[in-house]
């Protein structure tokens, strides 16, 4: 695929230029929680206005209906766009038609404006191509190239994302060259050992990277909520815990092709549980007990791998030389579930290799907990994108950049 590099060098200075970023940061009453996916596209935004295009961002946030919905405006990210920027930015308050046109026509070269959240237009997310296609035109309407920077949305075949590149000049910004080039390093002439660190909480959610690593990674260490499934497949009592029944006949499947693959599958040896689930607003204390993996109470639940699946974990990751870490331990959102999340971001830290943070509720951990972000080798913006690349799918933003 052709990168801003070649497109820099071929001039960009008056051109209009779209640039289809991921600034879907997560909001608390109208805030602005985590903004690094913003600061993940400055590099390429900073670049273009550097060379005299007139910048056109855009993006998704939410998941809104296909029409106007206030708590989804891209209005904020647009505010700290330009506080980031260091510079004013325009913000239309539609994603095409007069709003947009005004916006992008008053741009003098080295200028930014952001439109409204794409998915308030229904053709982005339609599964008809005709209608996907004809948003599509529209977009491409306002701008001369195309550059997709978007990561965590190239795994979604929407207008903006897989038809509007087919209709202009297209290249991979700084962000979506930099994923991939790391993603490869995790498919492609690994350095050994390769350990892989999976949480969040389903199951059903990774089973198909599982499926896909059982023949390309040494070790799988499997924590947070779908850790129960497969607990509960050794014939533990898990309790009230977070558990997916119909996956048990898969997951025992993936025991059993682990051993015979000699892939080390390590599942947590004690747990943190309570009988209720921790207050995450007002953060109250929550007082758990730790119990063995094979004791969790009949009426307590799993929230957290405990201090002996801390160890554990740090030692399988010790002399990792390639990391993959996708999913929390627990529930790290309260301070007396985190340690076990913590346990692990700070063993990919303390890990010799490359270490790789992939995306979601992976990456706002790390910010949460005040991790420096420069002590891992890359965290992701895309976690959907990346577990979908490492399960050997074909993205569709990235497939409609290399075309």
């Amino acid at each position: 695929m052709k990168t801003i590099e070649e497109l820099l060098a071929e001039g960009v200075d008056g051109k209009r230029v779209f640039v289809r970023a991921d600034l879907n940061v997560p909001l608390a009453d109208g805030l602005i929680t985590d903004d690094g996916r913003i600061r993940a596209v400055l590099p390429t935004v900073q670049a273009l206005v550097g060379a005299g295009a007139k910048v056109i961002v855009a993006s998704h946030l939410g998941r809104p209906k296909g029409a106007p919905d206030p708590q989804f405006s891209l209005l904020p990210a647009a505010e700290r766009l330009g506080e980031l920027l260091g510079k004013p930015v325009a913000f239309a308050q539609d994603t095409v038609g007069p709003a947009a046109n005004e916006a992008v026509d008053g741009l003098e070269p080295g200028q930014v404006a952001v439109i409204e959240n794409l998915r308030f237009n229904a053709g982005e997310t339609s599964k008809d191509d005709a209608e996907r296609g004809d948003f599509a035109e529209q977009l491409a309407n306002l701008a001369d190239v195309y550059v997709g920077d978007g990561f965590g949305a190239v795994h979604r075949k929407h207008a903006s994302v897989y038809d509007l590149p087919k209709r202009l000049p297209h290249y991979a910004g700084y962000l979506i060259a930099t994923e991939v080039g790391v993603l490869k390093k995790l498919t492609q002439d690994v350095k050994r050992p390769y350990v892989v660190a999976l949480g969040g909480a389903k199951v059903s959610d990774k089973l198909a990277v599982i499926d896909q690593l059982l023949g390309k990674a040494d070790r799988l260490l499997i924590g947070g909520g779908m850790a129960y499934t497969f607990l509960k497949a050794k014939g533990y009592e898990v309790g009230i815990s977070l558990l997916q029944e119909d996956q048990i006949p898969t997951v025992t499947e993936y025991m059993a092709r682990a051993e015979k693959n000699g892939v080390e599958l390590v599942l947590p040896v004690d747990v943190l549980v309570s009988a209720e689930f921790p207050d995450l607003k007002g953060k109250t204390p929550a007082n758990p007990s730790t119990v063995a993996a094979d004791a969790i109470p009949a009426d307590q639940e799993g929230l957290d791998i405990g201090p002996e699946t801390r160890k554990l974990y740090a030692s399988k990751l010790a002399d990792a030389e390639t990391v993959f870490w996708n999913g929390p331990m627990g529930v790290f959102e309260h301070p007396d579930y985190a340690e076990g999340t913590k346990a692990v971001a700070q063993a990919l830290i303390d890990a010799p290799g490359f270490t790789v943070v992939g995306g979601g509720d992976s990456a706002a951990a790390v910010r949460t907990l005040g991790f420096d972000e420069k002590a891992f080798g890359h965290i992701s913006t895309g976690g959907g994108a990346s577990l979908e690349y490492l399960e050997g799918k074909t993205l569709p933003g990235l497939a409609a950049l290399e075309d």
